[in-house]
């Protein structure tokens, strides 16, 4: 049985944009759609709907077929040292969520697909998902559709945003990849754009995307299916 390929991207902003695109680039010959993590704020005072020429970007790339995922609000740490989603109580996290839905909304990039910053969501946010109208959730462990309460378990392998980057990684993220799409299973893979500018990483996204090409894993994004039809939601 053939398995799945799912590669996403996070950390797009104006100063990454242009390497976001080369990556895109590269997906699009290989017959690879992206999975594009957004989040309405940044470190830096960075803000989404102040950056026409990402949103732009974003909504050309979703019209070609990439999934948008909402990818946190601010990714500031909630608690000391730990991921934006990964401590919050149900009550903040809905707030968040709200918050973050609403610019989603404003900019055209609104989406039904969550993915918390450093891949870490509460047991609070995973009950404020559903309520605040989410209904996939992208987490380390797995993929969780929240209307039909399933999980599809597969680990994400990635560069950056929580994960390492040094090159025995590298090197462990392809033998991973190549192993998973082998036996069928589906292969995560993740990259910040901030790494796509260090060639190691990027060599390394791409030699595990290829590998899993070979071994037959049918390309996929993040992307919610309506029950009883064949209408999926980004």
């Amino acid at each position: 049985m053939a398995g799945q390929l799912i590669v996403s991207l996070s950390g797009i902003r104006a100063e990454t944009r242009d390497l976001a695109a080369d990556f895109a680039r590269e997906m699009d010959g290989r017959g690879v759609q992206l999975s594009l993590l957004v989040a309405p704020r940044l470190k830096d005072k960075y803000r989404l709907v102040r950056d026409e020429g990402t949103q732009d970007w974003l909504r050309r790339r979703q019209a070609g077929g990439d999934a948008i995922v909402l990818h946190g609000y601010d990714q500031a740490a909630t608690k000391k040292r730990r991921a934006e989603f990964a401590a919050l109580p149900e009550h903040e996290a809905a707030l968040r969520l709200l918050a973050a839905d609403r610019v989603m909304e404003e900019t055209g990039l609104r989406t039904r697909a969550f993915a918390a910053p450093r891949w870490l969501a509460s047991p609070g946010a995973l009950a404020a998902l559903p309520r605040t109208g989410f209904r996939l959730l992208a987490g380390a462990a797995g993929i969780h559709d929240l209307e039909r309460g399933t999980v599809v378990r597969a680990r994400v392998l990635g560069v950056g945003e929580g994960f390492r980057a040094e090159p025995w990684w590298c090197r462990a993220l392809v033998l991973g990849a190549g192993r998973t799409a082998r036996r069928g299973g589906v292969v995560r893979l993740a990259i910040s754009a901030k790494q796509l500018g260090r060639s190691g990483p990027r060599q390394a996204l791409l030699d595990a995307v290829d590998l899993s090409l070979h071994h037959g894993a049918q390309p996929t994004g993040y992307r919610w299916q309506a029950k009883g039809s064949g209408s999926r939601v980004a």
